[in-house]
């Protein structure tokens, strides 16, 4: 029984040093990526981060139909910094819309939304940086 305890102990010891130690790793790494929703079966999902003095901000549709034609909409800070239509391509159906606007004073809030020309399908993406 002492033995099954101890055992226990250090497997529990062992796994929360795992689990910190990841946690740093991810905290170096000033990225930030944040899941999106949609209103129907799309994904959609926004990424930032610095990038010698701006911020590289990617965002992605993934519909899992080719074919497809989106209009999309970037703010930064609430300002629209980008706008456009994109055609989902590729076996993934999906397409990415990547921009790099100036870094400004204080946290940075991005906001991408696409909707779908023809289903009027509406996903939304949110990063804060």
């Amino acid at each position: 029984m002492k033995k099954t305890t101890a055992t226990t102990a250090v497997l529990l010891v062992s796994a929360s040093f795992t689990v910190v130690g990841a946690g740093a790793a991810q905290a170096n790494d000033r990225g930030v990526v944040r899941q999106g929703s949609c209103t129907g079966s799309t994904h959609a999902k926004i990424k930032a981060k610095p990038d010698d003095g701006r911020i590289e901000v990617e965002s992605e549709i993934d519909s899992n139909r080719s074919g497809q034609v989106w209009r999309w909409t970037l703010r930064h800070d609430g300002r629209v910094v980008s706008h456009g239509r994109s055609r989902t391509a590729g076996r993934s159906g999906s397409f990415e819309v990547e921009r790099r606007p100036r870094d400004t004073a204080g946290a940075d809030a991005f906001k991408f939304r696409a909707v779908n020309a023809a289903t009027g399908e509406v996903c939304v993406a949110r990063v804060r940086l």
